[in-house]
């Protein structure tokens, strides 16, 4: 599974970009918001974080400018039946990972039956399933009440969209924080899932 790439940018369109990684040209298909936030140049370094999407006829490689970003992909992916790779980057294409986490909470239909091949019994299905999910949106209302969602609240959703339940990612999540409460986002994640595989 290759997770991150790290190298330069060789070709960029808004909808795909080819990175140089010591000498290995990499397609990666990227969602405007992550194209517009990083405006990538032929040349200009470039550091992604990935998903490789395995199909019988194809691999395809998905690039985002952030965890979030990816987490939002693999939640929609994942969880939500009949939301494949196509949609799902059309979703962050169409708007922020905070507006579609909003949305889901407020059960705002017509918001996301906005994005271009969502359409309304679709977007349905987003808030249902999603809303269903252990925890999902307990942790997105919580995150979206604080103006700067906190590293655990962070970390605690990207392990509820990784599959885990809210009961047990809490509980690692607190742990970590527990013994050092300035850690980050990243490293607390990266602590709560040695935790939970241990």
């Amino acid at each position: 599974m290759i997770a991150r790439l790290r190298g330069n940018v060789l070709e960029a369109l808004p909808n795909r970009l080819v990175i140089d990684v010591h000498g290995v040209g990499y397609l990666v298909h990227v969602p405007l918001s992550t194209y517009d936030r990083l405006n990538p140049l032929e040349g200009d370094p470039i550091d992604l974080r990935t998903h490789l999407h395995i199909r019988e006829t194809a691999q395809t490689l998905y690039g985002f400018a952030s965890d979030a970003e990816r987490d939002m992909f693999l939640l929609l992916i994942d969880r939500v039946s009949g939301i494949g790779p196509a949609i799902a980057m059309a979703v962050l294409s169409g708007m922020s990972v905070e507006n579609f986490k909003a949305a889901v909470v407020n059960n705002d239909v017509a918001m996301l039956s906005k994005i271009k091949g969502l359409g309304k019994k679709t977007a349905e299905r987003v808030v249902l399933e999603l809303k269903d999910k252990v925890g999902v949106a307990d942790g997105w209302k919580v995150a979206s009440e604080n103006a700067s969602p906190s590293a655990s609240n962070d970390a605690e959703l990207a392990l509820i969209g990784l599959g885990y339940k809210q009961v047990e990612a809490r509980k690692a999540v607190k742990a970590i924080s527990a013994a050092d409460p300035s850690v980050s986002a990243e490293d607390l994640l990266r602590g709560a899932l040695r935790m939970l595989n241990s």
